[in-house]
């Protein structure tokens, strides 16, 4: 039997600023936490951050490596079309970046989009009532919570206005039979607020299998909930987390650095 092929990437450190070198370590290690949680879905969904100091380049998963191989150097720097910036031997999926273009045109303050297919998220997203009252991970959810209808796999750009149009200026979005979307003004924080969105979809649909009656929050709790997630994080949103999580990857296997 023959050894997996070893993949050779070249090192970008010296060949970018040092503000996006870091926007590199930090995507990678988001796509490893998004593997090391079970949310990917092979190589399928993205996440996508704006390079620091620029209006309209991206940095996005190279097509067809999986999440936890993903490294700083290995993701690929595109246009807001989905075109490849610099030299890459891998390839992009400009469908796949049909919905964070969309996202990312209109939404100046946000540095990440991601995008996952988890199961739970998946099939409370296929539930008529979407995300319910059920946990305190939900109210900080339904604090800032947007929903936008199924409309096929997104390949369509006339569904961009629709679906910018439904999210708003809300940082989770429920994809009606299709998965979950998250907003951040960090990477840090985009994946705080997916850690959070997948949990409470997780708890409702154990909660519901459970068959005994639920118990909803009231609704005056969760008009304070962005307040309270603020104290709850010492107003250092996802950064309060961060540097544990990466912590983490470096014990299971800090390649993402390089």
């Amino acid at each position: 039997m023959n050894a997996p092929e070893k993949l050779e990437i070249p090192s970008m450190k010296d060949r970018v600023s040092a503000e996006e070198w870091q926007t590199r370590v930090d995507l990678a290690a988001c796509y490893r936490l998004v593997a090391d949680f079970g949310w990917s879905d092979l190589i399928f969904t993205h996440i996508t951050a704006r390079v620091p100091g620029t209006g309209d380049q991206f940095l996005i998963n190279p097509y067809g490596m999986m999440f936890d191989e993903i490294t700083a150097s290995s993701l690929v720097k595109i246009d807001i079309h989905g075109n490849k910036l610099d030299e890459s031997p891998f390839p992009v999926n400009p469908a796949g970046f049909t919905i964070h273009s969309a996202i990312h045109s209109a939404r100046h303050d946000a540095q990440c989009v991601l995008h996952v297919h988890s199961i739970n998220g998946v099939a409370v997203s296929a539930q008529k009532n979407g995300l319910l009252p059920l946990s305190q991970q939900s109210i900080f959810v339904l604090s800032s919570l947007a929903y936008h209808d199924y409309e096929g796999v997104a390949l369509n750009e006339e569904e961009k206005p629709r679906l910018v149009a439904d999210l708003g200026e809300k940082n989770y979005l429920m994809l009606r039979n299709h998965g979950l979307l998250t907003l951040g003004k960090t990477i840090a924080d985009a994946f705080l607020n997916m850690y959070i969105f997948e949990a409470a979809c997780m708890i409702q649909i154990r909660a519901q299998a459970g068959g005994g009656e639920l118990v909803p929050i009231p609704s005056a709790i969760i008009k304070g909930a962005q307040q309270q997630a603020k104290t709850v994080t010492k107003s250092q949103g996802g950064m309060l987390a961060w540097p544990g999580l990466l912590r983490r990857l470096d014990r299971i296997d800090s390649s993402f650095r390089t």
